[in-house]
Protein backbone atom coordinates (compact mmCIF):
# COMPACT_ATOMS: atom_id res chain seq x y z
CA UNK A 1 0.00 0.00 0.00
CA UNK A 2 1.35 3.34 -0.83
CA UNK A 3 2.06 5.86 1.38
CA UNK A 4 -0.95 8.79 1.49
CA UNK A 5 1.64 11.25 1.24
CA UNK A 6 2.87 10.53 -1.56
CA UNK A 7 -0.24 10.05 -3.87
CA UNK A 8 -1.18 13.11 -2.56
CA UNK A 9 1.98 14.83 -3.80
CA UNK A 10 1.45 13.18 -7.22
CA UNK A 11 -2.28 14.20 -7.07
CA UNK A 12 -1.23 17.57 -6.42
CA UNK A 13 2.00 17.78 -9.52
CA UNK A 14 -0.74 16.71 -11.18
CA UNK A 15 -3.22 19.46 -10.93
CA UNK A 16 -0.26 22.17 -11.13
CA UNK A 17 0.77 21.03 -14.00
CA UNK A 18 -2.78 20.42 -15.98
CA UNK A 19 -3.06 24.22 -15.08
CA UNK A 20 0.32 25.39 -16.17
CA UNK A 21 -1.22 23.89 -19.09
CA UNK A 22 -4.09 25.28 -19.46
CA UNK A 23 -2.70 28.80 -18.61
CA UNK A 24 -0.59 28.51 -21.59
CA UNK A 25 -3.00 27.29 -24.35
CA UNK A 26 -5.58 29.84 -23.42
CA UNK A 27 -2.70 32.74 -23.85
CA UNK A 28 -3.33 32.72 -27.62
CA UNK A 29 -0.05 32.52 -28.44
CA UNK A 30 0.27 31.08 -32.11
CA UNK A 31 2.56 29.24 -33.88
CA UNK A 32 2.25 31.77 -36.76
CA UNK A 33 4.54 34.20 -34.62
CA UNK A 34 7.33 31.93 -34.04
CA UNK A 35 10.42 33.24 -36.25
CA UNK A 36 13.03 30.40 -37.24
CA UNK A 37 16.24 31.54 -35.43
CA UNK A 38 18.65 33.46 -37.91
CA UNK A 39 21.43 30.83 -37.81
CA UNK A 40 19.05 28.29 -39.05
CA UNK A 41 18.14 29.49 -42.20
CA UNK A 42 19.55 27.86 -44.80
CA UNK A 43 21.99 29.19 -47.15
CA UNK A 44 21.01 29.36 -51.05
CA UNK A 45 24.05 28.97 -53.83
CA UNK A 46 26.04 31.69 -54.17
CA UNK A 47 25.05 33.48 -50.54
CA UNK A 48 28.51 34.33 -48.75
CA UNK A 49 29.21 33.98 -45.23
CA UNK A 50 31.81 35.41 -42.93
CA UNK A 51 33.48 34.21 -39.52
CA UNK A 52 36.35 32.00 -37.74
CA UNK A 53 37.53 29.01 -39.08
CA UNK A 54 38.83 26.45 -37.00
CA UNK A 55 40.32 22.79 -37.19
CA UNK A 56 38.46 19.61 -36.45
CA UNK A 57 39.91 16.27 -35.07
CA UNK A 58 36.33 14.18 -34.71
CA UNK A 59 36.70 10.44 -35.43
CA UNK A 60 33.15 10.05 -36.98
CA UNK A 61 30.97 12.49 -38.63
CA UNK A 62 27.42 13.42 -38.45
CA UNK A 63 27.30 11.87 -42.23
CA UNK A 64 28.31 8.58 -40.86
CA UNK A 65 31.79 8.51 -42.88
CA UNK A 66 35.21 8.06 -40.30
CA UNK A 67 36.93 11.39 -40.61
CA UNK A 68 39.65 11.35 -42.76
CA UNK A 69 42.27 13.99 -41.91
CA UNK A 70 43.90 14.23 -45.34
CA UNK A 71 40.24 14.63 -47.26
CA UNK A 72 39.01 18.11 -48.40
CA UNK A 73 35.78 18.30 -45.84
CA UNK A 74 34.10 20.37 -43.09
CA UNK A 75 31.67 20.50 -40.35
CA UNK A 76 28.98 23.39 -40.38
CA UNK A 77 25.73 23.89 -38.33
CA UNK A 78 23.14 24.39 -40.76
CA UNK A 79 24.34 23.51 -44.32
CA UNK A 80 22.65 20.29 -45.82
CA UNK A 81 25.17 17.70 -45.53
CA UNK A 82 27.09 16.79 -49.13
CA UNK A 83 27.14 20.98 -50.00
CA UNK A 84 29.80 22.44 -51.45
CA UNK A 85 31.41 25.66 -50.06
CA UNK A 86 34.19 27.78 -51.19
CA UNK A 87 36.50 28.70 -48.21
CA UNK A 88 38.71 31.63 -48.68
CA UNK A 89 41.33 32.46 -45.94
CA UNK A 90 41.40 35.82 -45.27
CA UNK A 91 44.77 36.21 -44.21
CA UNK A 92 46.43 34.51 -47.31
CA UNK A 93 43.82 34.63 -49.75
CA UNK A 94 44.05 31.33 -50.22
CA UNK A 95 40.74 29.73 -51.46
CA UNK A 96 39.51 26.00 -51.50
CA UNK A 97 36.35 24.27 -52.10
CA UNK A 98 35.23 21.17 -49.45
CA UNK A 99 32.49 18.89 -48.98
CA UNK A 100 30.52 19.63 -45.62
CA UNK A 101 30.05 16.57 -44.11
CA UNK A 102 29.61 17.26 -39.78
CA UNK A 103 27.87 19.04 -38.21
CA UNK A 104 29.58 21.76 -36.26
CA UNK A 105 31.30 24.09 -34.56
CA UNK A 106 29.67 24.91 -31.74
CA UNK A 107 31.48 28.01 -30.46
CA UNK A 108 30.40 31.34 -31.12
CA UNK A 109 31.73 33.22 -34.19
CA UNK A 110 32.88 30.73 -35.85
CA UNK A 111 31.29 29.39 -38.74
CA UNK A 112 33.07 26.38 -40.19
CA UNK A 113 35.56 23.55 -38.93
CA UNK A 114 37.94 22.34 -41.50
CA UNK A 115 39.47 18.64 -41.88
CA UNK A 116 42.90 19.22 -41.27
CA UNK A 117 43.74 18.86 -44.84
CA UNK A 118 41.81 21.63 -45.62
CA UNK A 119 43.36 23.61 -42.97
CA UNK A 120 46.69 22.92 -44.26
CA UNK A 121 46.01 23.61 -48.15
CA UNK A 122 44.36 27.07 -46.60
CA UNK A 123 46.91 28.03 -44.44
CA UNK A 124 45.45 28.13 -41.42
CA UNK A 125 46.62 26.94 -38.41
CA UNK A 126 44.47 27.04 -35.42
CA UNK A 127 41.61 29.86 -36.11
CA UNK A 128 41.30 32.19 -39.09
CA UNK A 129 39.05 34.76 -40.86
CA UNK A 130 37.06 33.38 -43.91
CA UNK A 131 34.25 33.87 -45.87
CA UNK A 132 32.53 31.03 -47.26
CA UNK A 133 30.27 30.67 -50.76
CA UNK A 134 27.80 28.18 -51.10
CA UNK A 135 28.54 26.70 -54.39
CA UNK A 136 25.84 24.11 -54.33
CA UNK A 137 25.18 20.41 -53.34
CA UNK A 138 27.63 17.43 -53.72
CA UNK A 139 27.14 13.81 -52.54
CA UNK A 140 26.72 13.30 -49.07
CA UNK A 141 28.41 9.98 -48.56
CA UNK A 142 27.43 6.85 -46.15
CA UNK A 143 30.09 4.73 -44.95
Amino acid sequence: MRNQNTTHRRIVKAATLTAALACVLASGISPSLARPHPARAKADVGSALSGVASVYHDRMTASGEHMNPNAMTAAHKTLPLGSIVTVRNHRNGRSLSVRINDRGPYIRGRVIDLSPGAARVLGVDGLAPVSLSVNGRGHARRA
